[in-house]
């Protein structure tokens, strides 16, 4: 079995560390620092201090492990788990850019990596930014500039989920000496590996889908080992955007249920959708796992499934309906972030124009009608029963 490559459920699942004692899970090693016998023991470990064990803010034990873990699933060479998924975004995009230059990305993309880019960098360091129309490789290729550095990804991109096509850009991009960076939390690596399509870098809010129980802040970064060794001696140790060792511990824990628990999302989230789609109250439903949906066939293409985040949108534009609608929703709780294994529910007018402008927020083609859920582990019939309650209301 040793020259054998590992099935992904093997990976997450399988533990073989040696000197545990025959424990079934790798311990929490809940320590800042590491002690050396000599000098020369730690001015060794300080010729590798990336590799080595000496301060828990730049490795520990127990974060490799889950490190070691997610990188073996994406794809790629090397993973570093940081203190959010903002903070593994920006981190990337800092290590991709310098003063002056220019990054490609689409119109719908998280509200916070949209202000970093547009905001954030312009009046920093006058990194300017595109946003474009990403379902067309045509728009990335016009938008190139002499000083263009980074495209960004997200795809399935925020709230309307249309998808990019990653092999087709990642070539693009190469052949123009342009790093890219995607969020794939959305898919998970369980559903999409853009590394293995091309793309450079690879990002996650662990909070979502790769923690799994609502009870975890976290981002990951996935590449080769010498884009990490990078990112780990810049962005990430001298911005401190370190990982708690029990964090770590947590998101070991959730890996090991991470494969059954998309294919439960996935099959929750066809049925609801196909519930919503056929509502006379539901004007269109977001969801790329639907035949229905635009760009199905980029899907089936470059994704293996679908995660249990969608949107709608109403039919009514009476505000008050729709904050009835929300209102009353029993299981589909009120909250902001996704993945978890309760289902929740949003509104993304409620931050949006507070997050970006009213010319943003139409640029990304949502409105106050447009709900976005989270699909749970529960029972999908009681879900529904859920949705067509409220939906009566309005």
């Amino acid at each position: 079995m040793k020259d054998k490559k590992l099935k992904d459920e093997t990976i997450l699942s399988y533990d073989n560390y040696k000197d545990q004692h025959g424990a079934v899970v790798p311990p929490l090693y809940q320590n800042s620092l590491f002690t050396f016998e000599s000098w020369d023991h730690i001015d060794k470990a300080f010729d590798g201090k990336y590799e080595n064990f000496i301060y828990s803010r730049l490795l520990n034990p127990t974060v490799k492990v889950a490190e070691d873990k997610i990188a073996a699933i994406c794809g790629g060479e090397k993973a570093k788990l940081c203190a959010s998924g903002i903070a593994a975004i920006t981190s990337a995009i800092l290590h991709c850019v310098n003063a002056n230059d220019h990054i490609i990305t689409i119109q719908n993309i998280y509200g916070p990596t949209n202000n970093f880019i547009s905001k954030y960098l312009k009046e920093k360091f006058n990194i300017t930014s595109t946003f474009i129309d990403g379902k067309d490789v045509k728009n990335f290729e016009n938008a190139i500039q002499e000083n263009t550095k980074l495209i960004y990804l997200e795809s399935p991109a925020s709230l309307t989920y249309e998808l990019q096509d990653l092999k087709a850009i990642s070539a693009l991009a190469k052949s123009r000496s342009i790093k890219t960076v995607i969020d794939n939390t959305w898919a998970s690596p369980v559903f999409q590996k853009p590394l293995k399509l091309g793309i450079d870098i690879e990002v996650h809010s662990v909070s979502k889908y790769l923690g799994g129980h609502s009870d975890v802040v976290a981002g990951v970064i996935v590449s080769k080992a010498t884009i990490l060794d990078s990112i780990l001696g810049n962005e990430h140790e001298l911005l401190g955007a370190k990982m708690a060792p029990f964090e770590g511990w947590l998101i070991l824990r959730s890996l090991r249920t991470l494969m059954i628990r998309m294919k439960a999302h996935q099959e929750n989230a066809m049925h609801v959708s196909q519930y919503l789609e056929n509502h006379d109250k539901v004007k269109q439903v977001f969801y790329p796992g639907l035949e229905s949906f635009p760009q199905y066939d980029l899907a089936q293409k470059q994704m293996t499934g679908s995660s249990g985040l969608l949107s709608f949108e109403l039919q009514t534009k009476d505000i008050q309906k729709i904050k009835t609608f929300v209102d009353s929703l029993t299981f589909f709780k009120l909250g902001v972030s996704w993945g978890g294994h309760d289902s929740l529910v949003y509104a993304p007018v409620i931050s949006y124009l507070k997050e970006l402008s009213p010319e943003k927020f139409e640029a990304m083609g949502i409105n106050a009608s447009i709900i976005r859920i989270s699909v749970g582990l529960e029972n999908y019939q009681d879900l529904i029963g859920d949705l067509s309650d409220s939906l009566d209301l309005i």
